[in-house]
């Protein structure tokens, strides 16, 4: 039976050599980064997105397969994602389409939300390790937070008896915790005795959000804090399924990030 060629003549050992190469390579470039983020959620996402549209060099750090977190779907598995004003212009920015439910929130949905905040992260620039966890952090000189251990993420699901498989180390001039109600970051530090989280509180929408975008900052030096990742630190309300704050939250980490950077010694 005669067959139509369409594609190029390209063999198994080539799709090989090239998907080892250039992830090779990647890794290899991304030892050493200006801005580490770990979790690819909203605010992780949205922070990544305005770092690397400005040029500075960072990269995302994901233990899933995919990247989102939560912002795929909304409350009770239903996929309706709402935002407060401002946060819509947010929205805006990433040509999101959105509606008015009523004054002062909107909604659209999960998928249209994701895939356009996804896209705009890596259009920016922003390089991403998914399916890699976050094992440990990297302090240097002056007790300064500078660069995470990680690993691949199905390591954690080896037996007991096979998993002596050591991390790597890779360096940044900042890491953001983005790993949300886990602050996983920020509890690497918890565990030496450097610091205490207060856990997250109960669900407040009004003032959780609004505290959560002003609580965003540097935790420790090196480490800033966002998204839901400060409620966990600080105790401060969820919110929810409403999703404002993380946006907002992960554009002023960025915008602390920008900042310090201009103020480190060349």
């Amino acid at each position: 039976m005669e067959m139509k060629v369409l594609f190029a003549k390209i063999g198994e050992k080539d799709v090989t050599r090239a998907i080892v190469t250039i992830f090779g390579r990647d890794l290899e470039e991304h030892t050493e980064n200006d801005v580490i983020i770990i979790g690819g959620g909203p605010s992780g996402l949205m922070a990544g997105k305005e770092l690397a549209s400005k040029g500075i060099k960072t990269l995302i750090i994901e233990r899933n397969n995919y990247l989102g977190g939560g912002f795929w779907i909304g409350g009770f598995l239903m996929n309706t994602i709402t935002v407060r004003d401002p946060a819509h212009k947010i929205f805006d920015d990433l040509k999101i389409k959105y509606h008015l439910f009523m004054e002062g929130l909107y909604y659209t949905t999960g998928p249209q939300a994701c895939s356009k905040l996804i896209a705009a992260a890596s259009d920016a620039g922003v390089a991403i390790f998914n399916m890699c966890k976050f094992d440990d952090i990297v302090v240097r000189e002056n007790n300064r937070v500078a660069g995470v251990v990680i690993n691949w993420t199905p390591v954690s699901a080896l037996p007991r008896e096979i998993t002596c498989v050591d991390p790597i180390a890779i360096e940044c001039k900042y890491v953001i915790d983005a790993t949300g109600h886990d602050a996983l970051v920020v509890k690497a530090l918890e565990e030496r005795g450097v610091l205490k989280t207060r856990g997250m509180g109960g669900m407040f929408v009004e003032q959780s959000e609004d505290l959560i975008v002003e609580h965003t900052g540097e935790i420790y030096p090196g480490l800033i804090v966002t998204g839901m990742a400060v409620s966990t630190t600080y105790g401060l309300p969820r919110m929810g399924p409403t999703f404002g704050a993380m946006l907002l939250s992960g554009k002023k980490a960025a915008e602390i990030v920008m900042e310090k950077l201009n103020e480190l010694p060349v």
